[in-house]
């Protein structure tokens, strides 16, 4: 079997952002689907990066898997990556998977160890309020939907480094709303999106501790590793970090200085879902568990996502965003459905899933508007 075409897909389904798949064809007529990670303006150069990727991926076997990516950074890439080209290379590399498990007729999950578990537990993203009492409605929604999880951004925008006590009193504010609103029985995710400096990551968290929150996301980014360490030795809550790290190798220092309890790496930027797997397994003996970031589609990524958790011994939780749902069921074949905060292991061969194209044609790209550029002191548009 051989590569025939290498397609790709960008759609934008009025969630936010948009969404690029691939679509891997053979000379057997066995096709397989694949999800970048796509950021706002950066979609384009990722699709870029696949179509250049293609011309190597022409007349190749499907079932090379290991060698691509290691080509693919090392000899493609010159050893010099950068989301844009792990995107491309994560999105192509479901895509092989999907055609390996569809010619040898079992998922993804058979063909990588086996399952560990016969459902994937999930929290619920994309749902927050404009103010904590919205938020706090919002949540109570969620738990009425059967889950059990959920993570939300407490801190008022715009994003900066250092911020005032007023804002750290209204993230926990907002934190102690949506504790009241659902119970002391849902685990909370508080999110900081990497932006702290470690002074306010270690204040907030500390204000934050008495509302009992599941974990601490990204109180600083994971490119100070030694300030990510300092946070986590200052609080007692759970450290997170891994969305912005790439391949093992990124990790690598993460956990010889113990910057952190969970690791969230994206199966749509990280390498691809046998990258995922070697990182959860690296985790293993720092006893670091997993809980994969998903900011992609409810179709290929959570597909994707789910077949790398089900093989990880030390799998935590992973992402579910509630906001893409409906358009992810209209553009899906067999789309997976949580139910309890839990979704169950697809049993169909290679992702268990598939996409109509024809529904894809029905979202065509569509450029996000310019941001401005200013300092978060100044007013004005």
């Amino acid at each position: 079997m051989n590569i025939t075409e290498v397609k790709t897909f960008i759609v934008h389904p009025g969630t936010g952002k948009n969404w690029l798949f691939v679509k891997v064809e053979t000379d057997e007529g066995i096709h397989g689907w694949g999800e970048c990670y796509t950021q706002s303006d950066r979609d384009l150069a990722i699709e870029v990066h696949v179509q250049q990727l293609r011309r190597y991926l022409i007349g190749r076997n499907p079932f090379h898997i290991k060698h691509f990516t290691f080509m693919a950074y090392h000899d493609f890439a010159g050893k010099r990556g950068a989301m844009d080209l792990y995107s491309a290379v994560s999105g192509i590399e479901h895509a092989l998977w999907d055609i390996t498990g569809k010619a040898t007729g079992t998922p993804v999950y058979n063909l990588l160890g086996g399952p560990c578990r016969d459902r994937i537990r999930v929290y619920a993203n994309g749902w927050g309020g404009k103010t904590k009492e919205e938020t706090a409605r919002h949540a109570k929604a969620l738990v009425s939907q059967g889950f059990s999880a959920m993570k939300f951004d407490p801190f008022p925008g715009p994003w900066r480094t250092h911020i005032s006590r007023d804002d750290e009193k209204a993230a926990v504010g907002c934190v102690a709303a949506v504790r009241e609103a659902v119970g002391p029985e849902i685990d909370l995710l508080i999110e900081v999106h990497r932006r702290l400096a470690p002074v306010h990551a270690v204040r907030v968290a500390r204000m934050m501790e008495e509302f009992n929150p599941f974990w601490f996301e990204e109180p600083v980014s994971a490119r100070n590793v030694d300030a990510l360490a300092a946070v986590r030795g200052s609080i007692n809550l759970p450290v997170v970090t891994g969305e912005e790290l790439y391949t093992k190798t990124e990790f690598r220092e993460v956990f010889e200085k113990q910057a952190a309890d969970i690791l969230n790496p994206d199966v749509g930027n990280c390498g691809g879902i046998l990258e995922l797997k070697e990182i959860a397994a690296m985790a293993e003996p720092y006893l670091v568990v997993m809980s994969p970031h998903n900011y992609n589609s409810t179709t290929i990524g959570l597909a994707a996502t789910v077949q790398a958790c089900a093989v990880m011994p030390n799998f935590l939780i992973t992402e579910y965003f509630v906001n893409f749902a409906e358009r992810g069921d209209d553009i899906c074949v067999n789309p997976l459905k949580p139910e309890n905060g839990y979704i169950a292991l697809p049993t169909g061969p290679g992702l268990g899933v598939d996409l109509d194209e024809s529904a894809l044609a029905r979202y065509p790209y569509r450029e996000f508007p310019r941001r401005n550029l200013r300092q978060f002191d100044e007013e004005g548009p």
